[in-house]
């Protein structure tokens, strides 16, 4: 059956979209500055810590493989619920782990669940809007997200210097909490037909063939993959980078962290002005120079071997800043050409980048080790 959904104002739809993408650096940045100290308590090896990371992005790539077309067939809001309720419970679960592996077991959990609160997030925004006007909101959720990754790393850095490292995940079930809240009392459901078929085998796979042969799924899936997978690099390496290797405290870590955020969420507002004037394909074009500054600086300052706090925070800002013009464009794009296919559109992309990231990840969790 066809149902018009209640349609959330753009006010609504852009919390929405904050606190359900913002979950994603809420479960990594507010942990970032805990990892060393995780580490040392749990009496763990490198790579076995970069894990509790890595799994967590491998199980949240997977998971949007499945939520996709469980909430094209079900709808939005049933997804949400669930998925928000057993993260939080993982989240104070994580908070009980008293050996590594315990805690990695828990990580999966959250990122599997994590999953289906991102995937559903896209695709809402693809059930409500077209692409361009989705890019815009999209944006004001991003910025959103920048103010919630601004506070992670920050309230990271103190809690894990004042209360240890298990107190980060007391934080998170909190957040979590408020999300699940919200979304219960004040978003409705956005689908409008559900598709009976949408979990069935056949039909499954033709549509992911439909959205992996599309060019411009390819184009933005791959430009999102590809940015967030520089960010990861910075994201996993830098507490160990930071701390152990230049000396910050938590809490000055948890600033460095926080500025670029902030350059995150300035890329953000610009992505705005940047969508009136030059659409999704000149802003990523404008945004691509920023985005090269940075890796490129960052890469020459490493192997001149120079080693101080400026030489990375400095690239990083760049770095972040074409991010946010970016994945405002590509997490849109990828799920524009796909209106009926919103949910599996918004996975396979999803998927992409989280796989991406994994790779690096246990890459780097070897490279550190070294």
């Amino acid at each position: 059956m066809t149902a018009a959904p209640r349609r959330p104002t753009a006010l609504i739809a852009a919390v929405a979209l904050a606190l359900l993408l913002g979950l994603q650096p809420v479960t990594t940045d507010l942990y970032l500055p805990a990892l060393p100290v995780i580490k040392a308590e749990l009496h763990a090896s490198m790579h076995a810590t970069q894990l509790t990371m890595a799994a967590l992005l491998l199980a949240f790539g997977f998971g949007q493989l499945v939520w996709g077309p469980v909430a094209d067939r079900f709808g939005r809001r049933p997804v949400l619920l669930s998925t928000l309720t057993v993260y939080l419970l993982a989240s104070l679960s994580a908070v009980l782990a008293t050996t590594i592996e315990a805690l990695i077991l828990v990580r999966i959990v959250q990122g599997a669940t994590m999953a289906g609160v991102v995937v559903v997030a896209r695709a809402m925004v693809r059930d409500l809007y077209e692409p361009h006007e989705g890019a815009r909101i999209m944006s004001l959720g991003l910025s959103g997200l920048g103010l919630i990754a601004i506070t992670s790393p920050l309230l990271g850095g103190w809690l894990t210097g004042h209360l240890g490292w298990r107190a980060n995940f007391v934080a998170v079930a909190v957040i979590a909490l408020g999300t699940l809240v919200f979304v219960a009392t004040q978003l409705p459901e956005t689908i409008r037909q559900r598709n009976p078929q949408a979990m069935h085998p056949g039909p499954l796979l033709a549509s992911w063939l439909t959205v992996l042969r599309h060019p411009a799924f390819r184009a933005w899936a791959g430009l999102s993959a590809a940015t967030y997978g520089g960010l990861f690099v910075f994201l996993a390496g830098s507490s160990f980078v930071y701390m152990q290797v230049l000396g910050l405290s938590p809490a000055q870590y948890g600033l460095a962290l926080c500025s670029s955020s902030v350059s995150y969420l300035v890329g953000t507002f610009v992505c705005r002005r940047w969508l009136v004037r030059h659409g999704m394909v000149g802003s990523v074009r404008r945004a691509a120079v920023p985005t090269l500054i940075g890796g490129l600086s960052m890469a020459a300052l490493a192997a001149a071997g120079v080693q101080t706090v400026w030489a990375i925070l400095v690239p990083q800002l760049f770095f972040a800043f074409g991010h946010g013009t970016h994945q405002a464009c590509s997490q849109t794009g990828a799920v524009g050409p796909f209106p009926q296919q919103a949910g599996v559109a918004a996975a396979l992309a999803g998927f992409v980048l989280a796989v991406v990231a994994f790779f690096i990840g246990q890459w780097l969790g070897l490279a550190l080790k070294n």
